[in-house]
C-alpha cells in the first residue's frame, strides 16, 4: 500500500532502467510513495536487471507488448488503490524534491484530475547525460491544441524549443500534460476508464486529459517541479511507425473529444480540414523523396477509418457538467503562426495565452 504509485512502463530500455532508477528511488525516500515497473514483455534483459539489481522494486510482468495504453491500463489495474498514480518514462531523470510539489498541488486542488512538472531536455554527453535549461519536446511547460488538433506547448512549437528563463514559472492550466511524467488522481483515472487502447502509443495522454476536462475536471502544470527527459527512448523521432501513430491518433483524438467541445457540426468541418492538411503533408513528403513517410500518412488514415468503428473501451462519466468555454483548446492554426513568425512564435503564444 502506498499513497502515490510511480509506475514506469518499460519495453526494452534496460540501460535506462539501470541509469535512472537509482536517483528515482533516492528521491522517494521518506515519502508515502513507491516505484513499480511494469514490463511489456521486454527481450533485452530488462527483467533480469530488475531481479538482480532492484529486487526491492515491485515488478509487473506483462505477457505481451500492449503499448503505452494497454500496458498502463493493465499495470494500474493491479495496484492496491493508491490515491495518486504517476506515469513516468524510463528515460526521465528526476532531481530530489520533484514529486512533493505535484502531490501538494493535488492535495490543495481537489478539482484537478492531473498535473505535471516542467520538462527540460536531457542530452547525451560523454558516457553520461547532461541536464539543460532548454524545454524538452514532449511536454515543455504544458500542452495545448490548436483548432485542428495539432499539439504545441508553452516552450515548444513544432520542432522549436525555448530556453527556460522563468517565463512559465507560475502554475497554469493546460489542455494536456505529457505522459512522460504525469500525476493522475486515481479516482479520475477509474472514472474515465483509463487510456483509450486504440491509440497504442502517442497522444493517448492528450486524449485522457481532454476527456478529464470534458468531465468537469482541470489539468495543469506545476512549475515548482522540473524533471529531465531524454526522449526517443522507445521510438526514434524519424520513425515512420511513430509518424503513422501521430497522424492516426491525431484524428482519433479529435473524433473522441471535439464534438463535445465545439459541437458536432463545427467538429466535422475541422476534422475535414485536418484531413486535408494531412494529405498536403503526405504530398510534401512524396515530393521530397520521403516515400516511407508519405506511406505512413496514408496508412494512418486507413487505420483511423477502421479504428473509429471500434469501441474505445473507455467511458467518460461527467462528475460536473463541463463548461466547454473553459477548456483550453486554442482557436488558432499553429502551423500558420509558426510559418509566419519563425522564432517569434513563442512571443505570440505567450501574448495569446496571457489573454485566455
Amino acid at each position: 500500500m502506498m499513497r502515490t504509485a510511480v509506475v514506469i512502463l518499460n519495453w526494452n530500455t534496460r540501460d535506462y532502467l539501470g541509469r535512472f532508477l537509482p536517483p528515482l528511488l533516492d528521491s522517494l525516500q521518506g515519502l508515502d510513495a513507491g516505484v513499480v515497473v511494469a514490463d511489456n514483455a521486454s527481450t533485452d534483459g530488462s527483467r533480469e536487471l530488475l531481479a538482480e539489481r532492484f529486487p526491492q522494486v515491485r515488478t509487473i510482468l506483462l505477457n505481451d507488448n500492449y503499448g503505452f495504453t494497454g500496458g498502463y491500463n493493465r499495470a494500474f489495474a493491479q495496484l492496491d488503490e493508491p490515491e495518486y498514480l504517476v506515469l513516468l518514462n524510463s528515460d526521465i531523470e528526476v532531481p530530489a524534491g520533484w514529486l512533493e510539489p505535484l502531490v501538494a498541488w493535488m492535495d490543495a486542488h481537489p478539482d484537478y484530475a492531473a498535473c505535471g512538472p516542467k520538462l527540460h531536455a536531457l542530452v547525451p554527453e560523454g558516457n553520461g547525460f547532461r541536464r539543460t535549461d532548454r524545454f524538452e519536446y514532449a511536454g515543455a511547460a504544458g500542452g495545448l491544441l490548436d483548432r485542428y488538433g495539432f499539439p504545441f506547448c508553452r516552450g515548444r512549437v513544432l520542432k522549436r524549443t525555448e530556453r527556460d528563463e522563468g517565463q512559465y514559472d507560475l502554475p497554469k492550466d493546460a489542455l494536456w500534460v505529457s505522459g512522460a511524467c504525469l500525476l493522475v488522481r486515481a479516482r479520475c483515472w477509474q472514472e474515465l476508464g483509463g487510456l483509450d487502447e486504440r491509440f497504442f502509443a502517442h497522444m493517448e495522454e492528450i486524449d485522457l486529459c481532454w476527456r478529464a476536462w470534458l468531465a468537469g475536471w482541470r489539468v495543469g502544470v506545476v512549475p515548482q517541479s522540473c524533471v529531465y527527459h531524454l526522449g526517443g527512448g522507445t521510438l526514434v523521432p524519424a520513425s515512420p511507425f511513430k509518424l503513422k501513430l501521430n497522424f492516426r491518433n491525431g484524428l482519433l483524438l479529435l473524433e473522441n473529444n471535439l464534438p463535445a467541445t465545439v459541437g458536432a457540426r463545427r467538429a466535422r468541418g475541422r476534422i475535414r480540414m485536418r484531413k486535408i492538411l494531412d494529405c498536403a503533408a503526405a504530398i510534401v513528403y512524396l515530393l521530397s523523396g520521403k516515400t516511407e513517410n508519405a506511406r505512413a500518412v496514408l496508412d494512418a488514415h486507413l487505420e483511423y477509418r477502421e479504428l473509429r468503428q471500434l469501441s474505445p473501451g473507455t467511458k467518460t462519466v461527467p462528475s460536473v457538467p463541463a463548461e466547454t468555454g473553459k477548456i483550453p483548446l486554442r482557436n488558432i492554426c499553429i502551423l500558420l503562426q509558426a510559418a509566419l513568425r519563425g522564432k517569434k512564435v513563442f512571443k505570440f503564444v505567450r501574448r495569446y495565452e496571457s489573454s485566455h
